[in-house]
């Protein structure tokens, strides 16, 4: 809960509230309550690690985030396409292998 994040990491409520407006954490509701998930307290810290320790301002946080999440995507859509070419190059051996063995 938001009382519970505050503390978590020495802040006010508000600017929870404002990271929330923004768009850049979208934590779920409960009735009324807000409810912060691991990765929601992940990008948090990432959000608070970019403005007090670097000084990026939120417009930057907003489009590192987006860029992260793109890289993300693509990483998973890589390893998507390399096991799909392992299973292939993988088949392909085995056939070839297979009619080697046919042929002796």
């Amino acid at each position: 809960m938001i009382g519970v994040v505050c503390e978590m990491f020495n802040i006010h409520p508000q600017t929870l509230r404002i990271y929330e407006r923004e768009g850049l954490i979208r934590p779920k509701r409960v009735g009324g309550a807000r409810l912060y998930s691991q990765d929601d307290l992940e990008r948090i810290r990432m959000i608070i690690n970019l403005t007090r320790d670097l000084g990026v301002n939120r417009a930057g946080v907003d489009i590192i985030l987006r860029m992260r999440r793109r890289l993300e995507l693509m990483q998973r859509e890589m390893e998507e396409m390399m096991a799909h070419l392992e299973s292939d190059v993988r088949k392909r051996f085995e056939r070839r292998l297979k009619r080697l063995f046919e042929e002796e």
